[in-house]
């Protein structure tokens, strides 16, 4: 049996309070949890949950959250979404971020995980109104490394645009030795992370020259703490950030597993919304339970 869910959450202000409020509709098995409000009202935080824990050839999951101007909406995830091995058929999550002027979005979902034999297609779209912003993230895990289930079969199609200014797309095929292990691929890592902040509107230099010192500051940390001298065997990390359009900037993150690249997103993540929004260094509550 498959299954074909699909969530349209959307957020609006309570003008007489000045409240974000979160909306949603769903049908199948997708649901958002109690909106929370842990930094105060201005801001929503909500759990997207997905009650079978994954995907398997044939499902489709269908995300498409809504920003109304004024609004500042969370999401993020309980734990990591998984891509089962498939027989064929194709599973397949597509996400729309519809954001408003002055609005703004934090799209942080916990990891995907690809097992061997999988056929993936993960698809992400922003819509941005200028003046609208989306800070937001995208973690893939091929196989399960230290469960000594390594992705050697299978697929997996991503997508990241923001239609007209910002377009990555690739696939990854688990026996394509070449992309998989050579220095120009994925060097033999097997998680892959993209961090974005992302705009209706130019960025503008300053605040781009901003966001790029505080993302390589952290990485040069990163790799240093991972350089520092210890017992156990060092951690690889290959990272860099760019300014790919004045629209977006973007932190790509290669490791062999996932715990040190989403270490390294959380930390620029909270240097970026408290530099350029005045909100709080701090993780949705959940990443701690």
């Amino acid at each position: 049996m498959t299954w074909h869910a699909r969530l349209s959450l959307h957020y609006q202000q309570d003008r007489s309070a000045l409240r974000t409020l979160a909306r949603f509709s769903h049908d199948g098995p997708l649901r958002i949890l109690q909106s929370l409000y842990p930094e105060g009202d201005a801001i929503c935080h909500n759990v997207l949950v997905h009650p079978p824990g994954g995907l398997v050839g044939g499902d489709t999951l269908d995300i498409a959250v809504q920003l109304d101007s004024g609004t500042h909406g969370l999401i993020t995830t309980p734990g990591a979404s998984r891509f089962y091995r498939s027989d064929g058929p194709l599973a397949t999550q597509r996400t729309v971020l519809q954001v408003a002027a002055d609005a703004r979005l934090e799209w942080l979902p916990l990891e995907a995980i690809c097992f061997d034999g999988c056929n993936a297609l993960n698809h992400l779209e922003l819509q941005i109104a200028p003046g609208g912003c989306v800070l937001g993230w995208d973690v893939t895990a091929l196989g399960l490394p230290h469960a000594q289930q390594p992705f050697v079969r299978g697929s997996l199609q991503q997508h990241l645009e923001l239609p007209g200014v910002w377009l990555e797309r690739g696939r990854i095929q688990a026996d394509d030795a070449l992309l998989m292990n050579a220095p120009a691929g994925l060097a033999g890592q097997r998680c892959l992370a993209t961090l974005f902040w992302a705009q209706g509107s130019d960025i503008g230099r300053d605040q781009r020259e901003q966001l790029l010192d505080s993302a390589r500051t952290a990485i040069d940390v990163a790799r240093g703490a991972t350089a520092a001298p210890t017992t156990a065997p060092q951690t690889p990390l290959h990272a860099g950030a760019t300014a790919v359009h004045p629209q977006v900037v973007v932190v790509r993150v290669l490791t062999p597993t996932v715990e040190p690249a989403m270490q390294l997103l959380r930390q620029i993540r909270r240097q970026w919304r408290a530099q350029h929004w005045g909100c709080a260094a701090q993780d949705p509550r959940i990443w701690a339970m």
